[in-house]
């Protein structure tokens, strides 16, 4: 019986799509402070493999846990949410 491990899955917004195949996806998640407590916005950068160069900035993108695909990239990009207006 193989048991496959669920893949993390994040959802965030393409701030950048200049190289090929490949998309920069910021994450933003909210913590509290650990002194003041008050709920302090995170944003990390991740990049995404993008087979078909479908992803442009500003959209908003669901990625995937996956191998690693070269030195910095080791997500990819499941589907796209919703079109963003390019800023």
């Amino acid at each position: 019986m193989v048991v496959e491990k669920k893949r993390k899955t994040k959802l965030g917004r393409v701030v950048s799509n200049k190289m090929d195949k490949t998309v920069v996806v910021a994450v933003e998640s909210y913590r509290a402070h650990p002194v003041y407590k008050r709920q302090v916005r995170r944003i990390k950068k991740f990049k995404s493999h993008d087979e078909q160069n479908a992803c442009r900035v500003g959209d908003v993108v669901r990625i995937e846990e996956t191998r690693p695909l070269s030195k910095e990239k080791r997500w990819r990009v499941v589907e796209i949410l919703s079109k963003g207006a390019e800023v």
